[in-house]
């Protein structure tokens, strides 16, 4: 579980002038603030939108007064954060909550892997067990992790809602690493609990999806799970299934 920033107020959208900026009306008044998801978000931000937005931190340059933290729809709240679902990933491994991932004891965030950064390598412990693939145990695990928003009517998630060259990158880089011998696997992270499935959005992005079908086919592991959550906190609830084809 991930506790969510306390004291959220409710507001309701207007506009979203650039990628990171939302305009909403507060108590009657009009306010400004960051949205810490760089995605398409269509078919959530629009127009009367009930929003939870959180005061925003100090920091130097910052022109917002508040953070949006959350989305109600038709009664379900969605997390706006991209940043969370690594948060609560984090959380799950340690409470023992992923089975896929039983057995590891260690986690490092912001792992290099080829030329980019991937999100977590697990092991069992021990020095230098990144490279030791084929030692005993549990081969490290090279672990990354998606932000999923997107929900379709009839309960289906789709990553992404943007085409994401980014996003095949590090699907290419899990490929070679699991053709050295190492565990890889790519976690989607679904920031609502009303989806029953998972897929790619072809529509979208044919690319990533062409390119998740290939590294499934090449050993690397897809997950995807839904999150509860609420005002007060979000959690990963349980997996849904990955329809691939």
């Amino acid at each position: 579980m991930v506790k969510l920033p306390e004291n959220l107020t409710k507001a309701r959208f207007l506009a979203r002038p650039n990628r990171f900026t939302v305009i909403a009306e507060k108590a009657g008044q009009q306010v400004t603030a960051f949205l810490p998801d760089p995605g398409r978000l269509a078919e959530l931000l629009l127009p009367g939108a009930e929003l939870y937005l959180a005061p925003g931190g100090p920091g130097e340059g910052r022109k917002t007064a508040y953070d949006v933290v959350l989305l109600r729809r038709d009664g379900t709240f969605i997390s706006l954060d991209s940043r969370l679902p690594n948060r609560l990933f984090a959380a799950a491994f340690q409470a023992g909550r992923l089975d896929p991932f039983k057995g590891y004891r260690q986690l490092a965030s912001e792992v290099r892997a080829g030329s980019s950064r991937l999100d977590f390598l697990l092991s069992v412990g021990g020095e230098k067990q990144e490279e030791r693939p084929h030692g005993e145990g549990l081969p490290p695990c090279y672990v990354e992790v998606k932000s999923v928003t997107l929900v379709t009517g009839a309960g289906v998630a789709l990553f992404p809602d943007a085409p994401t060259s980014r996003g095949s990158r590090h699907l290419q880089e899990l490929m070679a690493l699991r053709a050295r011998g190492y565990r890889a696997a790519v976690v989607f992270i679904i920031q609502r609990e009303d989806a029953s499935s998972f897929t790619p959005n072809e529509a979208t992005d044919p690319l990533f999806a062409r390119a998740l079908r290939e590294a499934a086919n090449a050993g690397v592991e897809v997950y995807a799970y839904r999150c509860r959550i609420s005002p007060a906190a979000a959690r990963l609830s349980d997996p849904v299934p990955v329809e691939l084809t």
